[in-house]
């Protein structure tokens, strides 16, 4: 049989085993690799707000993380995990690529585990189909949004001299929490509500970063009335 273990798994067991061995060598009077409950030095929790680099997620997006996770606390963002980082690993990828990490969000250690991917991808042409799973509701954000309780994908065209000086490049931001064991069930348009808030946040940081002509066509709140 196989087993299955999510990258956020391996990666809270490699820090609870990195807290293990601090304590250890705390005991023993050497623990000047961490703090004194044991965590690396480097370990911050902050607010939403001061995730992905500080510019991605507004005080709105922020409280949505909060419908999502359950947490008003995160992890801090690793370096590479960034708006500006992110936008610039997109402007030398022009043209259509596959999808790519953005950002990642966890709860803080000792809390109930929660995983957010945040990803972008460039598109070569404006969607036109409609979606095909029925959970995801249709939004009028930038080309088109698509919202679910547990994922949410906004697209928008990018006018911008960082890209190609005559054709628009066409971006995807996606927020996925993908857990195959458990489908959520309550709390449904709250959910699309949030994960849509927190891609539209992203996008529009995403947006402002790439100086796109009139922000890719997105507004400064989230558009959450189906189209």
């Amino acid at each position: 049989m196989w087993t299955v273990i999510s990258l956020g798994s391996a990666r809270r067991a490699l820090l609870s085993a990195a807290m293990a061995g601090s304590l250890l060598f705390g005991a023993t009077g050497c623990g000047d690799d961490g703090d004194d409950d044991g965590l690396p030095k480097d370990y911050k929790v902050v607010a939403g707000t001061q995730l992905c680099g500080g510019k991605a997620m507004s005080a709105e997006a922020s409280r949505a993380l909060k419908v999502i996770t359950g947490s008003s606390r995160f992890e801090a963002s690793a370096k590479k995990y960034a708006v500006a980082q992110a936008a610039k690993d997109m402007v030398e990828a022009f043209p259509p690529t596959v999808m790519e990490d953005a950002c990642r969000i966890y709860t803080p250690l000792h809390t109930p585990e929660f995983e957010l991917r945040i990803t972008w991808r460039l598109g070569s042409s404006a969607p036109t189909d409609e979606p095909a799973d029925p959970k995801f509701t249709v939004l009028k954000m930038g080309e088109k949004a698509l919202a679910a309780a547990d994922q949410a994908y906004v697209y928008f065209a990018c006018r911008s001299d960082k890209f190609s000086p005559t054709a628009a490049a066409h971006i995807v931001i996606g927020v996925e929490h993908r857990d195959p064991w458990k489908e959520p069930e309550d709390n449904i348009k709250a959910l699309k509500d949030a994960y849509a808030t927190v891609a539209h946040s992203f996008s529009l940081a995403m947006a402002k970063e790439l100086r796109c002509e009139k922000n890719g066509g997105l507004l400064e709140r989230p558009v959450l009335d189906p189209a």
